[in-house]
């Protein structure tokens, strides 16, 4: 698959290419443009060209192209979700899930579109005025991640469309097949040639490129944290604005008046979805002691009936890891987790036969008696396997929960909406779920606490950093005498 840029599919300057293989089989999907700095380079221009009518767009045009843009993308789901599934291993179900959470943000931000305003101040009546104005801050580097390469794409894609900015697209090497599709499906839409450009190849080439011209202005990432360390380091020198989403180690709380068939139902699709692979994912999961031993035997019962296999099988519930370097840090992670005396519950290794030999599968673990200083409860897991503690009651629980260096999710089970309310005050997160499974919506801002982040996306709050404030001052007397002093 080639590069999109102005609107027209392009080779790579070097016409190299890589493959890009299915997780579950090993299997070649397809190649992609190898981009190299030079593609890149070719992309900004493209943007900033493209930008200079695009801003000045009508915001109902522009929300017309964002709404056209949701629905053909719905038209083609059952497809995209099919190449998702093969390039990046989820369910086939839950792909298709990702493709229509792509649409929704796009009718989020299309809606708007048109709403933005801002303000007129009078500051001496019949002098001075003033207007505070909103304006599109230019070409944007959006980099996206393997786990959710669609609808963290719609995550930038959609209010940087929406507030008039173009962008340059940089998918991840692992999955960057159905994000060049989108951007067919953009000028399919009616965005015009240039506001979306789509450059696949190594972050060290092409990220580095997007963070290094003066042309792109901010830099939106989702990735891992020390990544965005990098992100912040570079984007410094220009005073580039930043959206860093990264990595959590989000707790879940179930205090003893929960409702535990619901917990144990959140606690599952928390933490086994997209294989664990979610910067929102359940990664520590806190019991009281009361209901413990019962919540523990439902949720292992369930996590037993987890149907791994490839995800485009029907019946699969969980397909495997993206790639082999995640598995072998989560296997890591459990190895050590066991040497310093934790128990497996069940799972904590990759599932025999045939069909699992050549992809890159683990089976749901959860853990009991873990130590608090193993890796798998210090570092972020990004894989199927859950640590459990018991506390003796809630500020014991919220206690643990908050010591970690991140603060991206947090989730809390109970009946007493006081007790959620005061547990959600204190619980140092960016998001809190209430009787909630960790679901984003595009109408609530998203973004975390400490080192998961900086920034936030969706919600109005994430239209927000797509904007420029800019003040206008005027004099409307025509009687300014500033060098002449009263007698």
């Amino acid at each position: 698959m080639k590069l999109f840029i102005s609107g027209e599919w392009v080779d790579s300057a070097s016409r190299e290419t890589f493959p890009v293989a299915n997780p579950a089989t090993g299997e070649v999907v397809d190649y992609a443009a190898k981009g190299a700095r030079d593609d890149a380079k070719k992309a900004i221009d493209a943007a900033k060209d493209a930008f200079k009518k695009w801003s000045l767009t009508a915001s109902a045009e522009r929300a017309r192209i964002l709404y056209g843009l949701a629905e053909v993308v719905r038209e083609s789901k059952e497809a995209l979700g099919r190449l998702l599934t093969q390039e990046q291993g989820k369910p086939l179900r839950e792909s298709i899930l990702e493709i229509e959470s792509f649409a929704n943000t796009c009718d989020y931000y299309a809606g708007l579109a048109t709403k933005l305003h801002g303000t007129s101040l009078v500051i001496t009546p019949g002098k001075v005025h003033a207007d505070i104005v909103k304006v599109p801050v230019g070409v944007v580097g959006a980099i996206i991640p393997w786990n959710f390469p669609i609808s963290l794409l719609g995550w930038k894609l959609a209010p940087a469309l929406a507030a008039g900015n173009t962008l340059v697209v940089k998918p991840s090497t692992n999955t960057p097949l159905t994000d060049l599709k989108m951007g067919e499906l953009a000028n399919k839409a009616g965005v015009p040639a240039g506001v979306v450009n789509i450059v696949s190849g190594p972050g060290s080439v092409v990220g580095s490129e997007l963070l290094e011209n003066p042309d792109v202005r901010k830099i939106a990432f989702t990735g891992e944290t020390a990544t965005g360390r990098e992100i912040m380091r570079a984007a410094s020198s220009q005073i580039k604005r930043i959206t860093l989403e990264l990595g959590g180690s989000d707790p879940m709380i179930v205090c003893d008046d929960a409702e535990l068939d619901l917990a144990v139902e959140g606690a599952l699709w928390g933490r086994f979805r997209n294989c664990g692979q979610s910067c929102t994912s359940v990664k520590r999961l806190f019991l009281f002691r009361k209901i413990a031993a019962e919540f523990l035997e439902k949720f292992l019962a369930g996590v037993r009936e987890i149907r791994v296999g490839n995800g485009l099988e029907p019946g699969v519930m969980m397909g495997p890891l993206n790639n082999g370097a995640q598995r072998k840090i989560v296997e890591e992670m459990v190895q050590d987790a066991v040497e310093k005396g934790a128990q497996i519950m069940t799972g904590g290794d990759r599932p025999r036969g045939r069909e699992f030999e050549s992809g890159f599968f683990y089976m749901p673990t959860v853990l009991t008696h873990v130590d608090y200083s193993s890796r798998i409860v210090r570092e972020e897991c990004f894989g199927p396997a859950l640590p459990v503690f018991t506390v003796d009651d809630l500020e014991e629980a919220i206690e643990m929960a908050n010591d970690t260096v991140y603060g991206l999710g947090s989730s809390i089970w109970t009946k007493d909406i006081a007790k959620a309310r005061m547990a959600a005050e204190r619980l140092e997160a960016g998001t809190i779920w209430i009787n909630s499974p960790p679901i984003a919506r595009p109408e609530v801002p998203f973004g975390g606490f400490k080192q998961s982040g900086f920034g936030r996306e969706l919600g109005l709050e994430g239209l927000e950093h797509y904007l420029e404030t800019k003040s206008i001052h005027k004099d409307i007397s025509g009687n300014q005498k500033l060098w002449k002093y009263p007698p």
